[in-house]
């Protein structure tokens, strides 16, 4: 007996759940598997948590076998995992998660998505601190990274005095038959994009019929509404929090610090000879 299989046992009479070290308290009592490792209740919390649904990070398995069901004290209780008990409660349930029961690769991940947050927002404030034609210029370079337009000489920012609305250019081909037209707003958080905004900058579009407005805020659900119902012309708004998104994905104004390795179990290798 494995001791996925052994901790499936002692959960199958306990529907409530229980704790890691109640599973391995049962285990053993039990003698369903002998343990050799220095820290077996760590063993069992990790075997569960990788199985766990609603615990999604780099070593976790996609088959999920268990659920947290509850919390007792500040540590988890674990259930099956079974397709009767809904999608609602196991959502509810994988909410409940004891930072104290955590893996050292879902710290990481947990580490690194707070990361990734607080670098999305020092690229915000650097932008509105700075002035608005460094934020055309950004985000020409951002779109060409894209990959739009088949080389680096493939986005332009506008003259100030002859821009008529338009902040940017992006050429999608060699010879600028395909064209998009850009508009960037350096706004603060609170400033929101409204309708008119949008309808200036169609309005501004002329005969070209591809346009992305970019701001550093967002937009009002009167602009939502009307560029997605833009017939004649193709419209995309990136606000603020895709904005961020897309700098840190292409690497745009910032640099890859450091690399961190995760490693899991190769199943398969010592799989091989039994």
């Amino acid at each position: 007996m494995t001791i996925v299989e052994a901790i499936r046992t002692v959960l199958q009479d306990v529907p409530e759940g229980l704790t890691a070290k109640e599973i391995y308290q049962s285990i053993v009592k039990n003698e369903l598997y002998e343990f050799g490792a220095k820290d077996p209740i760590g063993v069992v919390n990790g075997q569960i948590r990788r199985r766990c649904v609603g615990l999604d990070f780099p070593t976790a398995y996609p088959i999920k076998v268990f659920r947290i069901s509850g919390q007792q004290g500040k540590k988890n209780r674990f259930a099956l995992y079974l397709d009767k008990t809904g999608p609602a409660e196991n959502k509810s349930a994988a909410g409940k998660k004891s930072s104290d029961d955590l893996l050292p690769e879902e710290k990481i991940s947990t580490a690194v998505s707070e990361h990734l947050a607080a670098i999305r927002q020092q690229l915000l404030d650097s932008i509105l601190e700075l002035d608005p034609s460094f934020f055309e210029s950004l985000v020409v370079t951002l779109l060409v990274k894209m990959g739009y337009g088949p080389d680096e000489q493939s986005g332009a920012v506008t003259k100030a005095s002859h821009d008529s609305g338009i902040d940017g250019i992006i050429r999608e081909d060699r010879l600028g038959l395909g064209l998009i037209y850009l508009q960037a707003k350096r706004y603060a958080p609170q400033n929101k994009v409204g309708r008119r905004a949008i309808q200036e900058f169609v309005g501004a579009m002329e005969h070209v019929s591809k346009g992305i407005f970019i701001t550093t805020s967002s937009f009002t659900p009167e602009a939502l509404s009307y560029a997605e119902k833009q017939q004649q012309k193709s419209i995309k708004l990136i606000d603020g929090q895709l904005l961020s998104d897309l700098l840190v994905k292409y690497e745009v104004g910032v640099n890859v610090a450091q690399t961190v390795s995760v490693y899991r179990i190769d199943s398969d290798y010592f799989n091989t000879g039994s």
